[in-house]
């Protein structure tokens, strides 16, 4: 049984599904391991570090292809379905592909991937339960893109984020709002925070008030009715218009006494919810700054446009997408960990073993024989 790791090809992807270090725990569960010549050069990992945990390196993409029974990558197919196009012609019957895939948003590429009979597992949908918390890719990526945006914030921001008392004077500290204190938003509060900074934060999950006052953060309290804001797998759940218009309402004082914030609500699947009007924009202090870490999924500032930084109103907006490609190194060795942990409960005795009766195999897999394994593909396929 091989494990195949093709090169990414998505625009500005500088991470690699595996680095070498995880390579040994594959090869002790019966598995060898084919990777392309350099795959892992951009985060930081030559090829000589692969051979030296005992991988091949093939020179051709196709070798990697016809090589390897199980291709794992950071964006499958569906996730890139552009660049990724010419490896179509490459997969197998019944040939598996693990990674990102967006299976929800991208339907019709599934269903092209299906159509080659190609067993897909999507790892964004790795159930939030305690035994897969060490394949969890979602939480990996949104450590490092929670850490980049405090980061990116810090940067754009035309003042320092700490205190200073000099000679010259007192230096006050800046002001960071975190909106969403999921993962990602939870490291960017405390990287804020390192950094010097006085952080509020708000999530319409009042649960997580403890967490984000742990980390040394106030946390803002809008007058909302309680909500059920939470799915049973333990991500956030989609409300409705009226809920949305009155929390903007209410965001916009607090919005307006910050010289910085960071986005971080989305909702896996959907179209991510717009917290930040032009009119709160308007409201925010000259030369503050916006870090949307959802401009991908459509932004939760009104004004966002994804890959692009903007000023308006004098606001400096930063769409900054795949932020965690931003520090390849450490993220491809948090992928690699989720991947190498997912693929070894999928192994028995070096071969792999589908069972369905195993919560994270049967939620994570997409496409098997030409069908569609997950009804969520399935419902919306059955929609107009």
């Amino acid at each position: 049984m091989t494990i195949g790791v093709p090169k990414e090809t998505f625009p500005g992807e500088n991470r690699v599904a595996l680095v070498p270090a995880d390579i040994p725990a594959l090869k002790k569960a019966g598995l060898e391991v084919v990777v392309e010549s350099g795959a892992g050069r951009s985060a930081g990992y030559p090829d000589a570090s692969y051979e030296q945990k005992g991988a091949r390196i093939a020179v051709e993409r196709s070798d990697v292809f016809a090589s390897a029974d199980v291709i794992v990558q950071i964006r499958g197919f569906c996730a890139n379905p552009v660049h990724g196009k010419a490896d179509l012609d490459l997969f197998r019957d019944r040939q598996v592909l693990v990674g990102f895939m967006k299976p929800c948003s991208n339907v019709l590429y599934v269903k092209t991937v299906s159509e080659r009979k190609v067993v897909t597992f999507a790892m964004e949908l790795i159930p939030r339960i305690s035994r897969a918390q060490g394949m969890d890719t979602l939480s990996s990526m949104m450590t490092v893109a929670g850490y980049k945006a405090a980061l990116l914030a810090a940067d754009t921001l035309p003042r320092m984020f700490p205190m200073f008392i000099t000679a010259g004077g007192t230096i006050t500290p800046a002001r960071v709002l975190v909106i969403g204190a999921g993962v990602s938003g939870l490291q960017a509060i405390a990287t804020a925070k390192r950094l010097g900074a006085v952080v509020r934060a708000y999530d319409i999950r009042p649960a997580v008030k403890e967490q984000v006052e742990s980390l040394g953060a106030r946390f803002v309290e809008l007058e909302l009715e309680t909500v059920d804001a939470e799915t049973r797998a333990g991500y956030a759940r989609e409300m409705g218009t009226d809920f949305y218009e009155k929390q903007r309402r209410l965001l916009k004082k607090v919005v307006g006494e910050s010289d910085a914030v960071i986005t971080t609500a989305v909702i896996p699947g959907k179209k991510a919810p717009v917290l930040i009007t032009e009119e709160m924009v308007q409201a925010m202090p000259y030369g503050s700054v916006i870090v949307d870490v959802a401009a991908e999924s459509g932004g939760n500032c009104e004004l966002t446009e994804p890959g692009k930084t903007r000023v308006i109103h004098g606001v400096t907006i930063v769409g900054a997408t795949n932020l965690a490609s931003a520090i390849p190194y450490h993220a491809s060795q948090l992928y690699s960990r989720n991947i190498t942990s997912f693929l070894c409960n999928l192994v028995r005795d070096g071969n792999l073993v589908f069972d369905m009766e195993d919560q994270i195999v049967r939620e994570t897999m997409v496409t098997r024989d030409g069908e569609f394994m997950d009804k969520r593909i399935k419902e919306v396929l059955d929609q107009p």
